[in-house]
């Protein structure tokens, strides 16, 4: 009976250590020597593949430098292993431990919050529509009839359809696998519009093989906080996050990770999105927080 008892301490004490470690990713990376990124292969330039395994944006490097700080506080060099999500999946492999840290583009709202943590608002998103240039689309009330694109397990359709100018305006919704499948939905014709937050419709624009050929148009259909996305009750990641964020915007550095991605040539087309840092972001940086997108509503 004691030596039951004993396997069974042992038992009950190794889950919970392994429960421990399940929301303590700096003890996990610091046992493993690796940390796992998680990234989008077409989210703008705030996160996308540049081929062969390699990702590149705003929230890369962002991530990057959160886990420099990493690596100080473990006392160990990381092993950077890039995974890529999707809209539909992110959420869960955080939840299940496949990836320490989000880099993408994931919007702060109440809904998630209960699930997982995000790390103070870095990028302060409008949802727009991009359609082709001379598509005659000028807003929502020329959607009537229409196909709309949009990414799965994203929230910019439904966003659209709250939208009071839609009322009354009758549009096919049609799905993209990620944002780059939902721009070739646009680009050969099978919708008619594409909606999205901006920066990833300008990303997509701009790399695209006829970048004059789309435009952004209409109504800014919801203002949304942008954030990187770890996993729920992660106190010790959750602090070295914030603290390097808040870091980069005293500094100066945010505006200059900004600058890099969004005003000058990116690879691997050196082409430039051309989106100068809004005063809803340069709102989020004055007062670094957390808040869900539904505190931006209420204004």
């Amino acid at each position: 009976m004691k030596l039951k008892l004993a396997a069974l301490t042992v038992a009950l004490l190794a889950t919970s250590g392994a429960f421990a470690q399940a929301n303590d990713t700096l003890a996990k990376v610091k046992a493993s020597g690796v940390i796992v990124m998680g990234v989008r292969d077409s989210s703008g330039a705030l996160s996308y593949t540049l081929g062969d395994g390699k990702y590149a944006g705003y929230h890369v490097e962002i991530c990057n430098r959160i886990i420099a700080d990493i690596e100080k506080a473990v006392g160990r060099k990381l092993e950077v292993k890039y995974q890529s999500v999707t809209s539909q999946n992110r959420i869960p492999l955080v939840q299940n431990g496949t990836v320490d840290i989000e880099c993408g583009s994931t919007t702060n709202n109440a809904t998630r919050q209960k699930d997982v943590s995000f790390l103070p608002t870095t990028f302060v998103e409008e949802v727009r529509i991009a359609v082709k240039a001379n598509s005659g689309i000028a807003g929502i009330a020329q959607l009537n009839g229409k196909n709309v694109a949009t990414t799965t397990g994203t929230t910019s359709v439904q966003t659209l359809r709250k939208n009071e100018r839609a009322t009354g305006v009758d549009f096919k919704e049609i799905f993209g696998k990620d944002h780059s499948d939902s721009f070739l939905l646009l680009e050969s014709g099978r919708a008619d519009a594409f909606v999205m937050d901006g920066a990833i419709l300008a990303g997509n624009i701009a790399t695209s093989k006829n970048p004059a050929d789309f435009k952004i148009v209409g109504e800014v259909l919801s203002v949304e906080p942008i954030a990187i996305m770890i996993r729920k009750d992660d106190a010790g990641l959750k602090k070295i996050g914030t603290d390097t964020i808040t870091g980069m915007i005293k500094s100066g550095d945010m505006a200059k990770v900004w600058d890099k991605w969004f005003m000058q040539p990116i690879p691997p087309k050196n082409s430039r999105v051309g989106l100068a840092v809004s005063e809803s972001t340069k709102t989020a940086w004055a007062t670094p927080n957390d808040k869900p997108m539904e505190d931006y509503a209420k204004k």
